[in-house]
């Protein structure tokens, strides 16, 4: 065969697998070509290898796709997560979330800690591993997700939306705590976790201990009874470590002296020690 019939059976060749939509396999066809003398394959050797970058190529844009539709803050993995600056965290124990066992028994994640600590980046990444393993994942902050259902209500499609979010496999509510909620928002929101218990897991992250929810949610029966759900079946993660947010700030602040006083009156630093 001539080399100018060769090139436009390639170009047709390659014009098919665009039209078909095989763009990895197209793009690798080139470079296989072009290595066959040094390393040549049978037909079904160079196949094998064109469709398994394809299958891969095609898996990719599925996982990120499912971190896009996810709506998570961040992107950040288990791998991102500094354990030496937050020792009383078990690395295991998190490595462990993240092979996603606890959504075999449909158990719940509860990260309690003061902000900064990596709750979010917790929650994040075991929800971005949930993405890569094909598992339907949420991420919201709990007053969005209080806004939309106390809208829908408001709206006649309260019952729709409760719904959209039980179906997910893994429900990430993140910040529950640092506003308060109301009596039809936390009505609501036990709703949610009602229909979602024992045949979903919920993530949640808080800020606040779980003896003061009955302040958050302006009902300590309902907080209880909401409580009583999400503890039930869940793994309760404690972190009382550092802020990540502070970090660069402590190094910084160790590095130097100190801010200077020396400007200020004896009333002032008084002043300055009292508001501290």
């Amino acid at each position: 065969m001539k080399w100018s019939e060769e090139m436009a059976n390639y170009q047709a060749l390659y014009t098919n697998l665009r039209q078909l939509k095989l763009d990895r396999f197209a793009e690798h066809l080139g470079y296989l070509l072009d290595h066959q003398d040094e390393a040549p394959k049978s037909l079904s050797d160079a196949l094998f290898e064109l469709t398994t970058a394809e299958l891969k190529y095609r898996e990719q844009k599925k996982i990120n796709l499912r971190i896009k539709l996810a709506r998570f803050p961040y992107e950040k993995t288990l791998a991102d997560f500094d354990f030496s600056y937050q020792p009383g965290i078990s690395q295991a124990i998190i490595e462990d979330l993240g092979s996603l066992r606890f959504t075999q028994e449909n158990q719940n994640i509860l990260f309690i800690g003061t902000s900064g600590v990596g709750k979010t980046h917790l929650a994040t990444a075991i929800g971005i591993e949930g993405c890569k393993q094909g598992v339907s994942t949420q991420f919201i902050r709990c007053s969005d997700l209080i806004n939309k259902l106390q809208t829908a209500q408001v709206q006649g499609r309260s019952e729709e939306v409760l719904r959209r979010y039980a179906r997910f496999q893994i429900l990430i509510i993140d910040e529950i705590g640092y506003l308060p909620i109301e009596s039809v928002g936390a009505k609501l929101f036990f709703q949610l976790i009602e229909k979602r218990y024992e045949r979903k897991s919920t993530i949640i992250t808080t800020n606040i201990p779980l003896s003061k929810w009955g302040t958050t949610f302006s009902d300590k029966m309902l907080a209880n009874a909401i409580l009583d759900r999400l503890v039930h079946h869940a793994k309760v993660i404690r972190i009382t470590g550092r802020s990540y947010r502070m970090k660069d700030h402590l190094i910084e602040k160790k590095d130097n002296s100190g801010p200077d006083l020396s400007g200020f009156s004896s009333q002032n630093k008084e002043r300055s020690s009292e508001t501290l």
